[in-house]
Formats: C-alpha cells, structure tokens, sequence
C-alpha cells in the first residue's frame, strides 16, 4: 500500500536511474484549467497534492481563453472572482454573426440571471498562473514543471503513480491517486490503454494573428461567406484571427497558396483586409484539427480521467475549458473525503468513488457534445458546403424570438446541463 502521509521526496538512486521518490495523496498529471483548479481544490481541503506539468511555462500559441458564467460562479464560491477579474481581461454577452440575411444572434449571455453574465476573454496563461499561485498558498501542494510523464506505476492492478522525465532525470511520484488531465492527447490515458469514442466534426481550423489597432471594437467577430467562416477572437495587442475549412481541405488550400488564403480572408472581413498583409508565411498559420471523442470509461483503480483527457470538445460554443473545470469540481467534491480516509487508514481509494465522478459529468458531456454535433451538421456544415452567401434557417430564427427559448441557448453555453458548485 502508499504511504501517502508524508510529502516529502525520498532520494533513492535506484538500478533503474530514478532520481527521487516523491510520496503524496493525489497527483495530477497536466497542469491546464482541469488539472490546475483540481489541485487547488484539494490543496485547500488540507490533501497532499503534485500537479506534473509537461512544459517550462504555461505560455502556449491559441489556446482557449474562454471562461464561462458556470467558471466565474465557481470562482466567487471560492473567493477569487474578484482578484480574478483584476486580471486584463474583456466580456462577451453575445454571440452575433453576419449573414447573408443581416446580423444573427443565437446566444445572449446578458439575459442570463447570474453576476457574470458574460463570457471572461482572459489568456489562458494569465488563468493558470493565477490559478497554481493561489494554490502555492498551501504547503501541501507541489508544482513541478518540465515534468513529462513517460510510465504509470502499477501495482496488482492498481495504478500507484507515475514515472516522469524532468530536467535533471527521471523521478517517481506514488500516490493514492493518479489523475489525467493532460489534454486531448493525453499520454495517461493511452498508457492506461483507454480508446475514446470519436467523432469526426466537419471543418478544421487555420488559426493567425493579425495586428489590432486601439479604435478596433473589443470582443468577437464571426462571418459566414461562401463555403467559409472567419472568426476574429481578441487578444488585447492582436487579433487570433480563424479560417474554419471543410474536414481534410488544408493539403488543397496549402496547394493554392497564402495569397488565396489572405483573398477569401478579406472577403469575409473587408474592414480588416489591410492587416492581412502581416500574413506572409505559412509559419504564422497554424492548423487545429477538429475532433470530439468521449471514452466510454473514465478510471480503473488509482486513476482518473478528467477533462479533454476523457471527453474532447469541439471548439463550438468554446466550452472545454469550463467543462474540464467542472470536472475538476465534481472530481474535488466527491474525492476529497475518501483521500482523506485512504490516507489516514493507508488504503485504496474505493474505485466506486471515481465511477461516481464519471456518472456524474458523463450525461452533462454527452449533452454538449450532442449539442455541438448539432450545431456542426446543421449550421458549420451546411454553410461550409454551400456556394451561395449562409443564411440561418428561418424557423430558427423565428424560434429564438420566443421569450421561453430566447434564453435557452445562451443557458445550455454558459452552464451546460446543469451548473456545478463547490462543496467544503
């Protein structure tokens, strides 16, 4: 059994070249929003926790800066949403895109009964530093970054931690519990031999920067053209400027060239077609393959899943964040007590308790996800295939005019099927 009751390294130097052996409660392999607000919650209920996370710093190239109203209220229930809010950031309250029949709205966060009825546009590297420093406050968490996990240990069918490289060699934690929150390709979950479910959404993604100048307007902006869409997201100096393609086209758009990316771009945009000229190179460009995926099982003893781990999202509505961070909150609510109680009695933590945390999160993620599929076959794709300008249909246009389901969407985007609170 792992004596979790002590935290501190052991050095060891073993035949097999680990450097230490690092005892603790829980560890938490991926150091993104899921991962990171896990261990704060767990840290903060006195458990012994180690956040691995893979790179030297949290700073990556688009990555998803959307915090939703179900995250904000999680944060005030914290005591951090104010601090947090002191951080740059902008609000979106609604979604409007330019179509061929005038501007359309589906989602209206402002109508929303909530003190954040707004989407949070922070960067996410702003979130989780604020996030892991808070965490620091507590002397029973641990932070080591560079650590990339290459082995889980497993003992009799129990997963007792994990084998990773850091700068200096390898090293060992044991834990009571291993959680995977590594992200879509997540290296837990393939070495503990989990296959997800796919999907295959219709379009990809070519995502670039282009300046911003001070008069720009602040927030979101989404067109739908002729068999393409452009989204501008802003990113306080620049915009992240999106190109959604038809699945599997990148080869033939790469084959035409830059220059007919830059063309179809200021179709779609004109007002910004001069900050167009900033794209030069492929090298600026970066490709985001789309794809959902859920694994039908989310643990096995001594392990979980959480987060795009066990449930890949679709970028529609932008809810992967906030879906990991729920996780993370079901997760820190039903696992704090039975940590607890393993620790203090030196046993396993009975794996019916992470088969709660999977029945709990696994309906509200099938529900988005189907959601998202809907939005992407009837809306992305029908638009991506058309050669005329994308209008919405009509009967949902009409639809969203009646005050009982005007609502609706902007509920199903802010919370998903049900909001998650914080238990202490």
């Amino acid at each position: 059994m792992v004596d979790a009751t002590s935290a501190v390294s052991q050095q060891t130097e073993t035949t097999e070249g680990i450097l230490d052996v690092h005892r603790t409660a829980c560890c938490v392999v991926g150091g993104g929003p899921g991962g990171a607000v896990l261990a704060l919650l767990l840290a903060r209920q006195g458990i012994p926790v180690t956040l691995l996370e893979a790179h030297p710093d949290f700073d990556r190239e688009f990555r998803g800066d959307t915090i939703h109203p179900s995250v904000m209220e999680i944060m005030d229930e914290l005591g951090l949403a104010d601090r947090l809010l002191q951080l740059r950031h902008t609000e979106i309250r609604t979604f409007t895109l330019q179509t061929a029949a005038g501007p359309f709205t589906p989602v209206d966060l402002s109508r929303l009964n909530t003190k954040y009825p707004y989407i949070t546009m922070m960067p996410q590297t702003n979130f989780l530093e604020f996030i892991t420093e808070e965490a620091k406050r507590y002397p029973n968490f641990r932070l080591v970054m560079s650590a990339r996990a290459r082995e889980l240990i497993e003992e009799d069918g129990v997963v007792r931690g994990v084998r990773y490289a850091g700068t200096d060699g390898r090293h060992e934690v044991r834990a009571l519990l291993t959680v995977g929150a590594d992200g879509r390709g997540s290296r837990v979950r393939r070495l503990a031999g989990f296959e997800p479910i796919k999907t295959s959404p219709p379009m990809d993604i070519l995502w670039f920067r282009l300046p911003r100048e001070a008069e720009d307007p602040e927030g979101a902006v989404g067109r739908f053209g002729r068999g393409h869409i452009a989204v501008l997201l802003d990113r306080f100096d620049y915009w992240q400027a999106g190109y959604v393609i038809p699945k599997g086209t990148y080869p033939e758009l790469r084959a035409a060239g830059i220059e007919a990316i830059k063309r179809a771009f200021a179709e779609l945009i004109p007002e910004y077609a001069d900050r167009l000229e900033h794209l030069e190179d492929w090298k600026q460009a970066s490709l985001l393959s789309v794809e959902s995926s859920r694994c039908p099982k989310w643990y096995r003893p001594g392990l979980l899943l959480i987060g795009d781990a066990a449930h890949v999202m679709s970028p529609v509505g932008g809810v992967g964040i906030n879906y990991a961070i729920q996780d993370a909150v079901v997760a820190a609510n039903v696992l704090a007590e039975p940590l607890k109680t393993a620790q203090s009695r030196l046993r396993d933590v009975d794996v019916r308790y992470l088969a709660a945390v999977q029945r709990r999160r696994e309906w509200p993620t099938r529900f988005i996800q189907r959601f998202q599929t809907l939005i992407q076959r009837r809306v992305l794709a029908t638009a991506l295939r058309s050669n005329t300008p994308f209008a919405p249909p009509v009967l949902l246009r009409l639809l969203l005019r009646v005050p009982i389901l005007r609502s609706l969407p902007a509920r199903i985007v802010g919370f998903g099927l049900w909001p998650v609170h914080v238990r202490e």
